[in-house]
C-alpha cells in the first residue's frame, strides 16, 4: 500500500473524504501530491506544516480535525521523526528558569494589536464561560467574575495573578471588588500595555518567572488563569510548592488550566514550534500527584466546551480584523494562525482536552466549600 493509499484508508475510517481536485466536492483539497507522504513521514508536525505551505485546504477545518481526533486517526500516525522531540522533553527541563521567557518572546510578543483586535473588549486570552452569556464580552466578564466568586474576593484583598497577561483580572478585580493586586508575567510587552490599561487602579505589573518571585506579606488568595500550560511536569511540584509559600493559611489559591485525562511529557510538536515553545498540558494525575501533601481539593470544575465557542470567537475576530492586519504580518502566518485556533478548536469540541478550574486550600476549609458554578 503506497502512502496516499493509506492516508486515504485512514481518513475513511474517520468518514473524511480526500480530493486531488478543486472541482470534486471533499472536506480536504490536496493541491500537493507530495502531501501524502509526508505526513505519514511527519505526523502531526508535518500536518499543520504542510497546511501552512498551502498544500491542502479544507472548507471546515475544525469539522475535519474534529473528525480526525474521535477516531483516534492522529495516533495510528507515529513516525520516528518525532521520536527525538519526546526524547528531549524526557532528558532536558525545557520549562527551566532559563527558558521561560522564551514563550513571552515568541508568543505573546509578537504584537499587542494582534490581540487587541482578535479578544475581547479586556484582552481576556484564556476560555470564557458561557453558561449564560451570548458574545464573547459577556462571556469573558462571566469568567473573570466567577473567578472572584470562586476565592470569595472581597474589597482590600491582596491577590497575585501567576500568569497575569495583560492584567484583565487584575483589572476585573480591582474595578469591580477592590481588590489590591500583583501580577507576573514573562511578556515584557503584556507588562507594557496592561500597566497602561490598570493605571490609575492598585495594580502592579512583575515581569519574573514565579521561582524567583519573593513576598513578605503573604496574598490573601492566588489566582493562575492560563499560565500551568507552560510550567512543565518537571517543575510541578515546585510551582505548587512556590503558590503554599505566598498563600496566606487561610486563603484559597484557583488554578484555571487546560488539562488531559492521559499524562505526557511531551507537547503536540507543531504547536511547540510554533505557537507555545515548551507548553504541556497537565492531566489529571499529574496534578493530582504535583499537589499531594500541600493543598486540599476544594473545588474541580470543568467547562472544556466553552473553549470551542471561545477559540471560535478568536478566530472569526482574527478573520474579521485580518485585512488591517496583514500589513504586519505574511500569508503565511495567517495559515499558521488560522490552524492553531481552528485545530485547538476541535481538540476542545472533540473532548480530547479539557478546560479545568481547580479551587484548593492549604488545610482544607473548616466548614467545607460550596462550589460555585
Amino acid at each position: 500500500m503506497n502512502a496516499q493509499e493509506k492516508v486515504l484508508e485512514l481518513a475513511k475510517i474517520a468518514g473524511i473524504t480526500i480530493s486531488t481536485s478543486k472541482s470534486e466536492p471533499a472536506d480536504i483539497i490536496v493541491h500537493n501530491n507530495d502531501f501524502f507522504s509526508r505526513i505519514l513521514a511527519g505526523g502531526s508536525l508535518a500536518l499543520g506544516e504542510s497546511y501552512m505551505d498551502g498544500w491542502w485546504d479544507a472548507d471546515d477545518l475544525a469539522a475535519v480535525v474534529t473528525k480526525v481526533v474521535r477516531a483516534n486517526i492522529d495516533e495510528q500516525i507515529n513516525p520516528l521523526s518525532l521520536v527525538g522531540h519526546v526524547t528531549k522533553a524526557k532528558l532536558v527541563n525545557l520549562q527551566s528558569k532559563k527558558r521561560s521567557f522564551q514563550v513571552g518572546q515568541e508568543h505573546y510578543d509578537i504584537g499587542n494589536a494582534l490581540y487587541e483586535k482578535m479578544l475581547d473588549s479586556r484582552m481576556v486570552y484564556t476560555c470564557a464561560y458561557w453558561k449564560d452569556a451570548q458574545d464573547l464580552d459577556a462571556a469573558q466578564e462571566a469568567k473573570l467574575d466567577l473567578v472572584c466568586k470562586k476565592i470569595g474576593l472581597k474589597e482590600g484583598d491582596r491577590v497575585l495573578d501567576i500568569g497575569c497577561g495583560w492584567g484583565s483580572f487584575m483589572k476585573f478585580a480591582a474595578e469591580k471588588y477592590g481588590a489590591i493586586c500583583v501580577g507576573l508575567t514573562v511578556s515584557v510587552e503584556q507588562a507594557k500595555l496592561g500597566a497602561k490599561r490598570c493605571e490609575g487602579l492598585p495594580v502592579e505589573f512583575v515581569v519574573e518567572d514565579y521561582r524567583n518571585y519573593q513576598d513578605k506579606e503573604g496574598f490573601d488568595h492566588i489566582v493562575s488563569i492560563g499560565m500551568f500550560e507552560h510550567v512543565g511536569y518537571k517543575n510541578y511540584r515546585v510551582y505548587f510548592e512556590k503558590v503554599k509559600e505566598l498563600l496566606k493559611d487561610d486563603g484559597l489559591f484557583l488554578l484555571h488550566t487546560i488539562g488531559r485525562d492521559e499524562s505526557a511529557k511531551a507537547g503536540d510538536p507543531w504547536i511547540d514550534k510554533y505557537i507555545f515553545p515548551n507548553g504541556l498540558i497537565p492531566s489529571v494525575e499529574q496534578v493530582g500527584t504535583a499537589m499531594s501533601g500541600l493543598f486540599v481539593m476544594e473545588d474541580w470544575h470543568n467547562f472544556g466546551p466553552d473553549y470551542d465557542k471561545t477559540l471560535t470567537a478568536w478566530y472569526n475576530n482574527f478573520e474579521k480584523a485580518w485585512p488591517k492586519l496583514k500589513k504586519d504580518y505574511s500569508d503565511r502566518f495567517y495559515r499558521m494562525w488560522t490552524y492553531y485556533l481552528l485545530v485547538c478548536s476541535a481538540l476542545f469540541r472533540a473532548r480530547r482536552i479539557s478546560l479545568w478550574q481547580l479551587v484548593l486550600s492549604k488545610e482544607g476549609l473548616t466548614n467545607g466549600y460550596t462550589s460555585i458554578r
